[in-house]
């Protein structure tokens, strides 16, 4: 895992080894200024030359000042260092899941991974920074401080022996039960982001039903549950301050005794026994700055392994080892085709689906709720694909185009498409983005936009709100249209995309369809039978499954579902029910 992680190190590695050297520098000082106290305090006491004292103590002043300096550089090289490694791991992260297919989302959340990108990865961070600075010095300060302790006096010395065995005791049990504990606490902080999200996302529902209160207590629910599992974890993890204490405090009783002893058996000086007391402090916050990053590492764990999560998971979407990046024409075809969000073929939510489309025919697809009309439509361009049988574009499999290839030929405009923060232009280039601004012009009134976006004060450079709030559903249905008809594809896939227009707006854009881009395959999912009337072909759902195919004349003639809908909506809902 370690080492996993440490290869996003990359070009800060110059950073992470000068931190190390500079601490190294660090306590190498920090271990001598006892000693030279030692001897300015003995010189002291027994009237020797003043000269020596002020040597000694000139030599005692520039060694705080160097390892000052020093303590201070390898602060500044430490955190560029677990800065731009965190920097790292968060691009990498990011543009690993910009390659998951829809299935590798699923099997997270999008909750799960905003708190990867943001909460995990700086608990990371920070336990990289205290390791390259406090892990190195912690050990070596103990290190040093022990060898100057027994050059000092080896009675003395011996007794922190007892007291390590203690602490690495201690330290064991708090890392074996504090682990799982921090890892159930983020995976509720996965749970708290999802009713943070749902909440804002959906707050014109939530004030529309005066769900103010229900929201509120969710939340609460939640942060109650986290501060819960929190507490838990940091109530094991306190254990390591009293542990620590009674080790200091044992040592220093140890050796107030002892070294009272051996001054008055005149085999101690004065001077080294406050040069014992300073090494046994360093010694001891040594072991006390590592317990406090073994609880970081401990609190990090769980991180580390989450967002490695993210970085082994592989899209479950590949290319070919030579694929095609040319599409000849718009045709469509599926040969028995099943379909499983979860590749189990016991929960299918397609079944042998059989079909073809002609390239540039318009082809509508009805169905009731459920039915898997969207599930059908996504496997076109291969946001997912099959559990079995096959689906072709241009009379070759999907799976031999490149993703790019194939999806730069395959318009989707979904059920839930988006815009983003930006002005309309923006948006719309996201279709294309040298688009010209008489393409954008001429794409929107296809779409029936035009209109509307030109009564904007500030028109194409009209300001979108993050996800579209400030445009009706309609309009942004019309401008995500648009934003699909400027790739010029081969196949244009429409999913219930009008439902939010009026009739009238919506038989304007088909019938630009129609005279506008004939060659392009259009593929329209609508509710309404009058979105389809005029299409070449109608394919009829029915619980996963193609039910008919045929034109609307056909349709209306033999199909139950079609003839059903069409009475529905042509003669008023009472007329079904008489």
């Amino acid at each position: 895992m370690i080492k996993n992680l440490l290869k996003y190190v990359g070009e800060y590695k110059k950073e992470a080894l000068l931190t190390p050297f500079f601490v190294t520098l660090e306590v190498i000082l920090d271990v001598i200024i006892p000693l030279l106290m030692a001897m300015i305090v003995d010189r002291g006491i027994t009237g020797k030359s003043q000269t020596d004292i002020l040597w000694i103590g000139s030599a005692l002043i520039l060694c705080a000042i160097l390892a000052l300096i020093f303590g201070m550089l390898s602060a500044r090289y430490a955190a560029t260092a677990s800065a731009g490694f965190a920097k790292n791991i968060r691009q990498q992260v990011f543009e690993n899941i910009q390659q998951f297919s829809f299935a590798n989302i699923d099997r997270f959340s999008t909750s799960s991974l905003v708190t990867r990108l943001t909460t995990d990865i700086t608990n990371v961070q920070n336990a990289f920074q205290m390791t390259i600075r406090i892990l190195v010095r912690s050990p070596l300060l103990f290190i040093f401080s022990i060898l100057m302790a027994f050059r000092l006096n080896d009675q003395l010395a011996l007794t922190f022996l007892f007291i390590i065995p203690f602490l690495a005791l201690g330290l064991f049990l708090i890392i074996k039960f504090a682990h799982p504990a921090f890892k159930q606490v983020f995976r509720i902080y996965d749970h708290l982001n999802q009713v943070v999200q749902e909440n804002l996302q959906g707050i014109r529902i939530v004030k529309s039903y005066v769900k103010e209160e229900h929201e509120v207590q969710k939340f609460t629910d939640v942060s109650s549950t986290i501060y819960r599992a929190f507490s838990k974890a940091e109530r094991i993890v306190a254990f390591n301050q009293p542990v620590m204490q009674i080790a200091i405090y044992t040592c220093l009783l140890l050796i107030s005794w002892i070294g009272a002893h051996l001054i008055v058996a005149g085999s101690l000086t004065t001077g080294e026994l406050m040069s014992m007391f300073m090494y046994v402090m360093q010694i001891l916050v040594a072991l006390n700055m590592m317990s406090m990053v073994f609880v970081m590492l401990i609190i990090s764990r769980p991180s580390a392994e989450r967002i490695l999560e993210v970085l082994d998971e592989k899209s479950d979407l590949t290319d070919s080892s030579n694929p095609l990046t040319t599409i000849t024409d718009g045709s469509v075809e599926f040969i028995n085709v099943d379909f499983s969000y979860t590749d189990d073929k016991e929960k299918l939510v397609l079944k042998q689906a059989n079909f073809q489309i002609q390239s540039g025919q318009t082809v509508g697809i009805i169905g009731g709720t459920g039915s898997g009309k969207t599930s059908l439509i996504q496997l076109i361009p291969r946001l997912y694909d099959v559990t079995s049988g096959q689906v072709k574009v241009g009379g070759q499999d999907v799976k031999d185009y490149s993703i790019e290839a194939l999806r730069d030929s395959v318009s989707v405009v979904l059920q839930n498409n988006v815009l983003f923060s930006g002005t309309i232009k923006e948006n719309l280039r996201w279709g294309n983005e040298q688009a010209t601004d008489q393409e954008l012009i001429e794409a929107c009134q296809l779409a029936q936009a035009d209109e509307f976006i030109q009564r904007f004060p500030n028109g194409y450079d009209t300001y979108i709100e993050q996800g579209g709030s400030n445009v009706s559903g309609g309009q942004k249905q019309r401008l995500t249209i648009a934003r699909a008809l400027l790739k010029k594809p081969k196949i244009l896939i429409l999913d219930d995309s009008t439902s939010a227009v009026d009739t009238k707006t919506d038989a304007l854009i088909q019938q630009a369809f129609y005279q506008t881009i004939p060659d392009t395959t259009k593929i329209i999912i609508a509710q309404r039978i009058t979105s389809v009337e005029q299409a070449d072909l109608v394919i009829v759902m029915e619980e996963g499954k193609i039910n008919g195919v045929g034109t609307p004349a056909e349709m209306l003639a033999t199909n139950q579902i079609y003839q059903e809908v069409y009475q529905s909506q042509q003669k008023g809902f009472g007329a079904v029910h008489e």
